[in-house]
């Protein structure tokens, strides 16, 4: 039975990939330190391991009952615009917790290491987003996927380990943790719509993303090492239709049957308009067509309502306050 290794298990898109695994037949060993996922999400028939991939030594480890076919690394702390001002945990956390899993997929032969990056390596690129443009990543986060992804290209020129990359960019569904304040702007405007608070945006809300829903990512990323031409190549994955930030409020305050209240912010430092081409990957793997975003959205404000509203998660551990934006310092805080 072919044997694979899903880090981020009790994460959101890591969970989805891990019940993809198991339909698919594999044997799955899921680890994750719970800092940011939920032992809930794990899926039922996944061998599970408390711990985190910056520990050298712990993941090491993994490989002490056997060896893993492959390797699906999702374990991040996936915050762009907090990046800037938690740049050694970035760091730590996404790059160095990577090349700890690098380093034993060499060690031990793995026969392909799926790494989802994401298209904020891109930068401020022209749209739509092709795989064949040079990144130039604007934060920390982007730095941080894309020095992984040239880490993966030596290891194979000099280990002969074999990768795939996938870039997806605002997934949205079922499982994601709408208590982070920092990231995932619709389980925010969810969780907001919850208690009956307003949808906050930074800026005029004309930034454009296009929010791909969670079925439309996790199928391909697993089944991606049974297709040999995807072999060391790179590919955007999501959905095609950009929207802009005000436009997804309101078809968010529709899903969940709430008025479209808003406040907004003073504007971030981000980038203003990023939506990826995937017709590499469309070519290739051949998925069904995206789901509509109205659906999509439906689909996950059922799922929040059942689970309830849960208190904003303050990240506990900020570097550089300076230029912090005001909503998201601590109570008390200088910034």
């Amino acid at each position: 039975m072919t044997r694979v290794l899903v880090t981020g298990v009790a994460g959101f898109i890591g969970s989805h990939v891990a019940e993809q695994c198991l339909r698919l037949g594999f044997e799955v060993v899921g680890v994750d330190d719970l800092s940011g996922g939920f032992i809930e999400n794990v899926p039922v028939g996944v061998e599970f391991r408390h711990g985190s991939v910056v520990d050298a030594d712990w993941v090491a480890g993994l490989w002490a009952t056997g060896n893993f076919d492959y390797v699906y690394h999702l374990a991040a702390y996936a915050a762009e615009g907090l990046s800037h001002f938690i740049r050694r945990f970035n760091y730590q956390t996404n790059l160095i917790g990577s090349i700890n899993l690098i380093n034993q997929a060499a060690i031990h032969s793995v026969k392909c290491l799926v790494f989802t990056s994401s298209i904020a390596v891109y930068g401020a690129h022209q749209n739509p987003l092709t795989e064949d443009l040079p990144p130039q990543p604007e934060d920390p986060y982007g730095i941080s996927k894309y020095a992984v992804e040239l880490d993966l290209a030596a290891a194979h020129r000099l280990f002969d380990l074999p990768y795939i990359i996938f870039r997806p960019h605002n997934v949205y569904g079922e499982r994601q943790n709408i208590a982070d304040k920092y990231r995932n702007v619709i389980g925010i405007f969810m969780n907001q719509a919850l208690q009956g608070r307003p949808m906050t945006i930074f800026g005029d809300g004309l930034q454009t993303r296009a929010f791909s829903y969670i079925d439309d990512v996790a199928p391909v990323i697993a089944r991606a090492p049974l297709v040999p031409d995807a072999y060391q190549q790179v590919f955007n994955i999501g959905a095609d239709q950009p929207y802009s930030v005000l436009a997804l409020a309101q078809a968010t305050a529709r899903a969940m049957g709430v008025e479209p209240r808003l406040i907004h912010l003073p504007p971030r430092q981000e980038v203003l308009h990023a939506f990826a081409s995937h017709v590499k990957a469309q070519a290739l793997f051949q998925p069904a067509a995206p789901l509509a975003l109205s659906e999509g959205l439906a689909r996950m404000a059922q799922w929040v309502r059942a689970r309830g509203p849960l208190p904003p998660i303050e990240f506990e551990q900020i570097e550089v306050a300076l230029n912090l934006p005001p909503s998201w310092a601590r109570q008390g805080s200088p910034a």
